[in-house]
C-alpha cells in the first residue's frame, strides 16, 4: 500500500490500464515508499478511538436538537443554565417530558448554586410546550441516553486495550495538556514502535503538522501543512488547547509567544507539532517528559521589563 499522492499527479496515465502499467513500473525501479501500516492490535483501538469520536459527534448533535426544541416552545433554559444536560438541567428537561408545566416547580428542581438564580429560571422557563414538543423531547432523551449506553461499552473496550500500554499511557500524560483520550488518540493513530518513522520530522510530516515545502525559484510559495492524519490531528490540537491554559510551563510560554506574532492558530498547530515531537521522543526512548530550561526565556523577560 502506498500514498496515493506520490503517483497520482503523472500525466498521461488516468486511465485504468495506464494507471496499472504505471505504479507496476514504480515498484519494478524502486521508487515507491510504502505506507504506515500498524499492528493489528493498534488498528483494532484505532478503530476503536474513531467509532468513539463519531458516536460523542452524534450526542453533541443530540443534544443540539434537544436544545433547538426547547428554544422553539420559547424556554430559555440556555440563558441561565450554563451547563443544560447537568444535573439540573436534565432534572427538568425530564419533568418536562413528563408533563411538568408549572415553571416554580421546575425551578425547584435546581440544585447547588443554581439555587440562587431562581427568579431568573422561573422566567426561562415559562414556555408554550404542547404534545408534540413534549414527544419531539422524548425522542431525543431516548437517544442521548443509548448513546451514553453505547459510549460506556466502547470505553470498557478500550480500557481493556489500554491495560497492555498502561505505562506508555502514564508516560504521555507526563506532557502538559496531554490526558487520557489523547494519549489513547497517540497510540491508536500510531503504535508504540517508532521504528517505524525514521526521525521525528517524518512522523510530524505523515500526521500533518509541519509546514509545506513549496519553493521555486528561491521563493516559498506555501507553507500550508497537508491533511495527514486528521483524527490524531484534531486530538493533538485539543491537547494544544489545553496545554495553552497550564501554569509556568514551556508550552504555554511558546504558546503566547508564537500568537503574537504568527495568530492563535498558527500557535496552536506549533504547539501540536511539539507534543507530537515529545510524545515520540517519549515512545521511542520509554522516558517521562521534561521541561526544557527555562533560564533564556527569563533573560529574554527580564530585558523587556
Amino acid at each position: 500500500m502506498v500514498n496515493a499522492r506520490h503517483i497520482k499527479y503523472v500525466p498521461g496515465h488516468k486511465t485504468d490500464r495506464n494507471d496499472s502499467a504505471w505504479i507496476a513500473k514504480l515498484l519494478l525501479s524502486g521508487l515507491l515508499k510504502g505506507s504506515f501500516i500498524p499492528p493489528q492490535y493498534t488498528r483494532e483501538l484505532r478503530e476503536l478511538y474513531r467509532y468513539k469520536r463519531k458516536v460523542i459527534g452524534q450526542r453533541s448533535s443530540e443534544y443540539n436538537r434537544l436544545q433547538n426544541i426547547l428554544e422553539t416552545a420559547n424556554i430559555k433554559l440556555s440563558t441561565v443554565v450554563s451547563d443544560v444536560f447537568g444535573v439540573s438541567g436534565w432534572s427538568m428537561i425530564t419533568a418536562i417530558i413528563e408533563g411538568e408545566q408549572d415553571p416554580m416547580i421546575l425551578a425547584n428542581l435546581a440544585k447547588g448554586r443554581l439555587k440562587i438564580k431562581k427568579q431568573e429560571l422561573i422566567l426561562a422557563l415559562e414556555g408554550h410546550l404542547n404534545e408534540h414538543h413534549r414527544f419531539m423531547l422524548s425522542l431525543s432523551k431516548t437517544v442521548i441516553l443509548q448513546l451514553n449506553d453505547l459510549l460506556g461499552q466502547v470505553d470498557n473496550r478500550i480500557d481493556q486495550y489500554l491495560k497492555k500500554w498502561e505505562e506508555e499511557v502514564k508516560l504521555l500524560q507526563t506532557i502538559p495538556g496531554v490526558q487520557k483520550q489523547t494519549a489513547t488518540a497517540i497510540l491508536a493513530e500510531i503504535g508504540t514502535d517508532m521504528h517505524a518513522f525514521p526521525n521525528q520530522h517524518h512522523l510530524a510530516s505523515w500526521c500533518g503538522l509541519c509546514p509545506g515545502n513549496n519553493e521555486s525559484a528561491g521563493k516559498k510559495k506555501s507553507e500550508r501543512i497537508n491533511h495527514g492524519n486528521r483524527s490524531l490531528k484534531t486530538a493533538l490540537v485539543e491537547a494544544a488547547w489545553a496545554a495553552a491554559h497550564t501554569k509556568d510551563t514551556y508550552l504555554k510560554r511558546k504558546y503566547y509567544t508564537l500568537s503574537i506574532r504568527r495568530g492563535k492558530k498558527r500557535a496552536l498547530i506549533a504547539i501540536s507539532h511539539k507534543i507530537l515531537i515529545a510524545a515520540y521522543f517519549i515512545l521511542k526512548n520509554r522516558v517521562p517528559y521534561m521541561e526544557p530550561d527555562n533560564q533564556e526565556w527569563l533573560k529574554k523577560e527580564s530585558r523587556r521589563r
